[in-house]
């Protein structure tokens, strides 16, 4: 970390008591993240216009930029310096961002941070260049690291994400589709990032027998993660979403909070699912009957209590870290407070 890094960290530590864990993250790494913000709009940029106005819309919309911060503080906790995680950083957020943009043109989605979908402006053409020419300049990044070791990690959870991708449509609307086969598909579309974005973080720094560790509190974040913002697409609202409630619903994903309800409710339960989901035959007042059947069997406290076990996993992965700092205290906090934005 640089010295003013550290400064910075030190003059706002005071400061974080008030705040959540994610929030403490990013005060704390607020200097290094302003450095790859920078780095992200210098490396998006292209003499093809087209391609840096897009991708601005939807990295100008913000979101949480958790997996970024993720490699920020991994690489802190093994070494003083981190500017040389920044590119690394960047790639991470490219690559986020490229599947976005892909899941975007596939699902249909009508809104994406609070804001109206990149392809709903540009088309679903543009929408998917510019998806893969983020996924390019990401490939860029990882090798002006110079690390072969990096390159793997993330090519290989770039390889990952695609198939969990496929999967997913292969199951939407599938009421088949039992619980094992989900966390199969959120760890390769959500788990498999957080996971890269944290064993990077030792491998830069020549500390690989830690990557092991980094690489699982990442996994299990980002099970955690996704379940919880599966859960709010039942019980949460748009604000907190950054897209619309009931997406999944209208899109027939099956999701654990519906995949519970399906396997406990009655035939009648089951044939309006399946008329919903696998019929695609949705009704006025449908969506909240789902919520209703959902509500009945408490699937939402159920498949929240599973990402729990997750987050529990999570911080006992941080428990082989010998380092006493902020960084990993909050690290330690983060599961909870993801899982609990849904509670």
């Amino acid at each position: 970390m640089t010295s003013n890094s550290a400064a910075s960290i030190n003059g706002k530590e005071n400061s974080l008591q008030a705040q959540t864990p994610a929030a403490e993250l990013s005060t704390l790494l607020a200097g290094d993240m302003d450095n790859v913000n920078a780095f992200i709009i210098s490396e998006m940029q292209s003499d093809v216009a087209l391609i840096p106005k897009l991708a601005g819309y939807l990295i100008a919309a913000g979101g949480k930029r958790v997996r970024p911060l993720l490699t920020l503080a991994s690489a802190s906790l093994f070494s003083k310096n981190i500017e040389s995680s920044y590119g690394l950083a960047a790639a991470v957020e490219f690559i986020h961002t490229a599947t976005l943009l892909h899941d975007d043109v596939v699902d249909g989605s009508e809104e994406r941070r609070g804001q109206k979908a990149a392809n709903l402006i540009f088309g679903n053409d543009t929408s998917v260049l510019v998806g893969d020419f983020l996924f390019s300049r990401a490939f860029q990044l990882m090798v002006k690291s110079g690390s072969i070791d990096v390159l793997r990690i993330l090519s290989n959870a770039s390889a990952v994400i695609a198939e969990g991708e496929v999967l997913q449509l292969q199951t939407q609307g599938d009421l088949s589709t039992n619980a094992q086969t989900y966390y199969k598909v959120i760890a390769a579309k959500t788990a498999e990032l957080f996971a890269a974005a944290c064993e990077i973080g030792p491998v830069i720094a020549g500390k690989q027998e830690h990557a092991a560790a980094m690489r699982s509190y990442g996994y299990n974040l980002g099970m955690a993660f996704q379940i919880a913002d599966d859960v709010l697409d039942y019980q949460g609202n748009s604000k907190d979403l950054g897209k619309n409630t009931g997406d999944d619903f209208h899109d027939h994903k099956v999701t654990l909070p519906v995949i519970l309800a399906f396997e406990e409710g009655t035939e009648d339960e089951k044939e309006f699912w399946r008329r919903c989901f696998e019929k695609e035959d949705i009704h006025k007042g449908d969506l909240e009957h789902a919520y209703n059947l959902i509500q009945k069997y408490d699937t939402c406290s159920k498949a929240l209590q599973i990402a729990r076990n997750f987050s529990s996993e999570a911080k006992e992965a941080l428990s082989t870290i010998e380092t006493d700092t902020s960084i990993l205290k909050t690290l330690e906090n983060l599961p909870d407070c993801l899982v609990s934005r849904s509670s």
